[in-house]
């Protein structure tokens, strides 16, 4: 069986994660953030996981609703844990919100040469990107006070830009193929 690890399950990777649920792959996700009451109206996070790691919260959700299982690591990514965290699965996909973090990815899967698929969204709910690692250059997030996802009122946009993320791995684990796209509220294109 293929192995996916999915890196941040915010705003893109909870909703990424019941998408993939009929892909014949172990899925394994990490993130040590907590889920906040905030989280609820943008992210695939119900209320009663509020307080719980985001990881886990996930894993008992998409269990309970479909019976999918996920392996999960509450531990935050850093340079010094990359190899443990992310080892040498078939993909990763790369659902973070910070440069730091995609910076620890990229080294590694370009260290080991693992397929990598990066799914960004701008702040603003205008922009999204599904992106293979060797086109993908890092943007760093704007400082406090910048708009954020947290709103729920970009959820249609993120949901649509989750669901293009899912259709390129799912291309890749099937056929190798590896495909990405560009979204806006006025379209997509695929690249």
């Amino acid at each position: 069986m293929k192995t996916v690890v999915i890196v941040g399950v915010g705003a893109l990777g909870s909703q990424l994660c019941p998408l993939l649920r009929n892909t014949k792959a172990a899925l394994s996700v990490i993130d040590f953030d907590h889920v906040e009451a905030k989280n609820v109206r943008a992210q695939f996070h119900p209320k009663g996981t509020v307080g719980k790691n985001k990881v886990v919260g996930l894993a008992q959700t998409v269990d309970f609703l479909y019976g999918q299982k996920l392996r999960t690591n509450s531990n935050k990514l850093v340079a010094e844990n990359a190899g443990q965290l992310l080892g040498a699965p078939d993909l990763i996909i790369d659902c973070l919100d910070n440069g730091a973090g995609r910076r620890v990815i990229q080294g590694h899967v370009r260290k080991g040469s693992i397929p990598c698929v990066h799914g960004a969204v701008d702040a603003d709910g205008t922009f999204g990107r599904v992106v293979w690692d060797e086109g993908f250059r890092i943007d760093d997030e704007d400082g406090v006070g910048a708009p954020t996802c947290e709103d729920g009122e970009h959820l249609p946009f993120l949901a649509i830009v989750s669901a293009h993320l899912a259709h390129a791995a799912k291309e890749f684990l099937s056929k190798g193929v590896r495909i990405g796209y560009q979204v806006s509220p006025g379209g997509t294109i695929r690249t």
